[in-house]
């Protein structure tokens, strides 16, 4: 049996009943997390995300699907929401995939052959004896469990909705690379983001009525205009990262 770590993850284990599991506090972040230039974004955040991060497409697939990413830092391995503290700032909205922490879902290999199901699962190093309990002497959930599988589920059913949108994004051939160019001095190279894609707005004027009231329907066509509005938030990402260079 073979389990792949998401993004940020070291290593994950299926969850079971006797684990005891250590759990950040207070918007604290694990090592990984704290050199993360990107995460994931599902379908619900992208109104509260815009307001704070840029929001791009990438790929690695060469643009046979595309994931929306919350961009954090504009070099790599760089997150500029992370205090000297090791928490997420607090001014900002928590990504989901960062509060979801340590569980996660994910498929699993058996013989080479990816398993349709997902399983919840655990990131190996929070495992810990001393930790709190998911669930009773009975095997019945505690609260605490119950409140985090609530969000690991509905976060990972409101990422279907993001693979949904990106395809039909995608299939109207909407997305577009771009690059974000900047310079932090005047003596200093020009910094470069590559490998990030947006949605073109005046394709949209190609589009039917029919394809646009599709996209209307499933709340596509708002986040399209989030996603646009937020690129601003490039500007905000410099200011961090300019405030953050000693004098």
């Amino acid at each position: 049996m073979d389990i792949k770590a998401p993004y940020g993850y070291q290593e994950i284990v299926p969850l079971t009943k006797s684990h005891r599991v250590r759990l950040p506090r207070d918007r604290t972040l694990p090592a990984a997390f704290q050199k993360v230039a990107a995460v994931p974004l599902s379908f619900s955040e992208f109104a509260p995300a815009a307001c704070d991060y840029p929001i791009a497409f990438i790929t690695g697939d060469n643009g046979k699907t595309f994931v929306a990413m919350a961009v954090l830092g504009i070099e790599n391995q760089q997150n500029l929401f992370v205090r000297p503290d090791a928490t997420w700032e607090t001014s900002v909205y928590l990504p989901a995939y960062v509060r979801r922490y340590p569980f996660c879902m994910s498929r699993v290999s058996v013989n080479g052959a990816e398993q349709a199901e997902r399983i919840a699962c655990i990131e190996k190093a929070a495992l810990d004896e001393n930790g709190e309990a998911l669930f009773d002497a009975k095997g019945e959930p505690l609260p605490m469990w119950t409140e985090r599988k609530k969000l690991l589920f509905e976060y990972e059913a409101d990422l279907a909705r993001t693979d949904e949108m990106s395809r039909a994004l995608a299939g109207l051939g909407l997305f577009e690379p771009f690059t974000m160019q900047a310079n932090m001095r005047d003596d200093a190279k020009p910094m470069q983001m590559t490998g990030m894609f947006r949605v073109v707005e005046k394709n949209l004027e190609n589009l039917n009525a029919a394809q646009l009231k599709n996209l209307m329907r499933k709340g596509i066509l708002p986040r399209i205009y989030m996603h646009l509005m937020s690129l601003e938030n490039f500007g905000r990402l410099l200011d961090r990262k300019a405030a953050q260079k000693p004098n």
